[in-house]
């Protein structure tokens, strides 16, 4: 009797998102299996490998090092992120980072080098709405409408975390619109201004919340991105594409929270990631941080900012 080898995958960070990860790994994918998680907390580590089946592990470059481990996510806490994606990168070893790549756009060609010296892509980013089926869809139709000219997109959640600030509304929320342009157009972005209301009353103090982001992609489509994180009501993503000869939006789905709202597209994407598929790359990460710094350059000065790109390497495309 002959046995097939399941791809053993190593989890570092055992939160919110990394124990969905381990659930969906443990229940709904095929060809993986949960070997290892490694998270600060002993306790969360333990309870998340159980759930998987694995070994929990108080050291991620233990984990990353193991030979049971043949591929990593890494869903940590972000300024951790580059740390170990390079590691990763050094085991020769494929990873799924949970966005952001990096804190910054200068930290992200860190990893786009040490990627680009090891000759391969080893790296996906967690952009999961390209695995979205509605996403999908809409990116099917649009040779349908002509060229693009607009986008309107709104990104609001039902209450945002106690730990988010005015930036983070840019950098935690709509950097996801950001990547999902660059995704439907096809197309870098150029530039950025970012506008803020008077702020909800439902807002903590301090924070600017909702904001109005205007972005512009290198042939002149404008993308307007309404973020609002204190909506109340639920979390509801909205995006509409208007071309020339027509316009298509993106089928509506309110859901209490945005696991909910995207449970189908966490599963593919889990899914393409294990079978080898390629997926967001670790320029898409670079680029979607390079737009949010020219986002943040932009609330803070209230001018028009431009996006900084570096040369873009052969390896991605």
């Amino acid at each position: 009797m002959s046995t097939v080898k399941t791809v053993g995958v190593g989890v570092i960070g055992a939160g919110m998102m990394g124990a969905d990860h381990v659930r969906t790994l443990s229940t709904a994918v095929d060809g993986a299996h949960v070997a290892a998680v490694a998270d600060a907390d002993p306790g969360r580590a333990a309870a998340a490998a159980a759930l998987g089946g694995g070994r929990a592990f108080a050291d991620p470059h233990a984990l990353i090092a193991d030979p049971e481990v043949d591929a990593v996510i890494v869903a940590s806490f972000d300024p951790t992120h580059e740390e170990f994606v390079l590691a990763c990168i050094a085991a020769g070893k494929r990873v799924l980072c949970e966005k952001p790549l990096a804190t910054t756009a200068e930290a992200c060609l860190h990893v786009v080098t040490a990627e680009v010296a090891a000759g391969r892509r080893l790296v996906t980013v967690g952009f999961m709405r390209r695995r979205d089926p509605l996403y999908e869809e809409l990116r099917a139709c649009l040779g349908a409408i002509g060229a693009p000219l607009l986008v309107h997109c709104a990104h609001r959640n039902a209450q945002a975390p106690a730990i988010f600030t005015s930036e983070m509304l840019i950098t935690s929320s709509c950097v996801h619109e950001i990547d999902i342009t660059r995704w439907l157009l096809g197309e870098e972005i150029v530039a950025a201004t970012v506008r803020a209301p008077r702020s909800s009353k439902q807002a903590p103090a301090g924070l600017l919340d909702p904001q109005l982001i205007l972005l512009e992609t290198a042939s002149g489509v404008l993308v307007d991105v309404e973020v609002f994180v204190n909506a109340r009501y639920g979390y509801d993503v909205r995006c509409e594409v208007v071309g020339e000869q027509g316009t298509l939006r993106l089928g509506e789905q309110v859901d209490s929270d945005f696991r909910g709202r995207f449970a189908t597209a966490y599963r593919r994407e889990l899914d393409a990631w294990v079978s080898g598929a390629e997926g967001p790359s670790t320029w898409d990460g670079y680029a979607a941080n390079a737009v949010a710094d020219a986002c943040i350059a932009s609330l803070a000065s209230g001018e028009r900012a431009a996006v900084e790109l570096a040369e873009r390497p052969a390896l991605y495309g």
